[in-house]
């Protein structure tokens, strides 16, 4: 785990020049951060977010330093307005280069407290925080595998930057639907990017302490005083680097914000320590047993198409012979008395 400084995060800045960067939730936040300094290096902003005013704002801004960027109404819950969204993109400035799955939310509603209706029966607990914090990203990183590969021309700069959380690691009390999303995530980076390697696009996911972000309550912010908080502009960068990266080979890694420090980050490799290293040797184990079956299968049934219908011509004529000698002797007055009836 190696740590880059807030200069290195911006090295590759020349790369995301005339790109297109569609990303959820981009009117506050990190994701407001992420849209602005994008487009201070010369990409293409397209922004989905419920807040219409703040997007609007943002998209403003953007055009007042001379950027070009666009907004639309979208509710990440929602795959059709998702949908919305990539076309808007496409129609405005003709393909999708990176996309950034922004849109989250802390814990909502009360996982811990059953509540009953009228007749004292248990009633369904609000969802709210997995459908926006995985459904949701599910959607986005659902179409982005069409999207991205769009008009994509040989070593286009192509990029999936999911958000994570130091919750992709830790459980975070009172946060059960929060933290199961977030350990969901990083789940799905790690899940995608080898396929999506292939395919000449760079996944990666970002995970940051606590912010001074709308999205943590101010009764976590007066538990967390005194406790330095992930500055957002730090965050933005780290998103910033992790989609503009030349290096495939850093696809598939994890950036990690714990405090106001540097971030580091964690190579793919590095997720085969301590207990990681011990599940992946028993998974792979276990793998090697069936991809040893499946082998054996693969074998007999090649040698079954080459030699199969020699074997079976000298099975059926060895059954044949049996039966013939069984019954020899049958077979031999059978003939001697068609032969005699023949004669005379």
């Amino acid at each position: 785990m190696s740590h880059i400084t807030d200069d290195q995060l911006l090295a590759h800045s020349d790369r995301v020049q005339g790109k297109v960067v569609v990303i959820t939730g981009g009117a506050n936040g990190f994701g407001k951060e992420t849209a602005l300094l994008f487009a201070a290096y010369g990409a293409n902003i397209v922004i989905g977010d419920l807040d219409v005013t703040g997007a609007a704002k943002v998209v403003a801004e953007i055009k007042k330093i001379g950027g070009s960027a666009a907004w639309i109404k979208c509710n990440v819950t929602k795959f059709e307005e998702q949908v919305e969204l990539f076309e808007l993109a496409v129609k405005k400035f003709g393909s999708v280069d990176i996309v950034i799955p922004n849109a989250g939310v802390s814990e909502l509603g009360t996982f811990r407290t059953v509540a009953f209706n009228k007749d004292g029966k248990p009633v369904k607990p609000s969802m709210a925080t997995l459908e926006i914090n995985l459904y949701g990203v599910l959607y986005t990183a659902h179409l982005a595998t069409h999207y991205l590969r769009l008009n994509q021309k040989e070593n286009d700069l192509k990029s999936i930057v999911f958000i994570g959380s130091v919750a992709s690691w830790m459980a975070i009390p009172m946060g059960e639907l929060y933290s199961g999303s977030k350990h969901a995530v990083l789940g799905i980076m790690r899940s995608l990017h080898p396929i999506m390697e292939t395919k000449g696009i760079r996944v990666v996911c970002i995970h940051p302490f606590f912010a001074d972000t709308a999205i943590v309550p101010t009764s976590v912010k007066l538990v967390l005083a005194g406790i330095p908080l992930t500055p957002v502009f730090r965050v933005a960068r780290a998103i910033f680097h992790g989609a503009s990266d030349v290096d495939m080979k850093t696809s598939g890694s994890s950036y990690l914000l714990l405090d106001n420090g540097p971030v580091f980050m964690v190579p793919k490799d590095e997720f085969k320590e301590g207990v990681y290293k011990m599940i992946d040797n028993r998974a792979n184990a276990a793998t090697a047993v069936l991809i040893g079956v499946k082998a054996w299968a693969f074998f007999f049934r090649d040698v079954w198409r080459i030699t199969g219908p020699f074997i079976l011509r000298v099975i059926v004529t060895v059954v044949l012979a049996k039966i013939a000698w069984a019954n020899r002797e049958w077979i031999e007055r059978s003939v001697s008395d068609k032969i005699y009836r023949i004669a005379n």
